[in-house]
């Protein structure tokens, strides 16, 4: 994906949505849950913006990480938590 900006919107819906800059197609949304928002009192949006650039800088890095050849990648087991 090329370069670009990136604004967080808020959707009617009440979840916090990544969008391309003067676009309207959405990336990517966050929905927190009753129990959270009220946890959070008012903060959410602080850390959904937290949680986006987080995203953002690992895709990127993600990316520009070098291939791993197919034999090593297959010896490999990897636990996500």
């Amino acid at each position: 994906m090329p370069l670009a900006e990136f604004e967080l919107v808020m959707l009617d819906s009440g979840e916090v949505a990544l969008q391309r800059a003067g676009g309207d197609e959405t990336l990517v949304t966050i929905r927190f849950s009753p129990d959270v928002l009220d946890y959070l009192d008012g903060k959410h949006l602080d850390v959904a913006k937290s949680m986006m650039d987080a995203g953002i800088k690992t895709a990127f890095d993600v990316v520009e990480e070098p291939a791993v050849p197919a034999e090593s990648a297959q010896s490999k087991a990897h636990t996500i938590h």
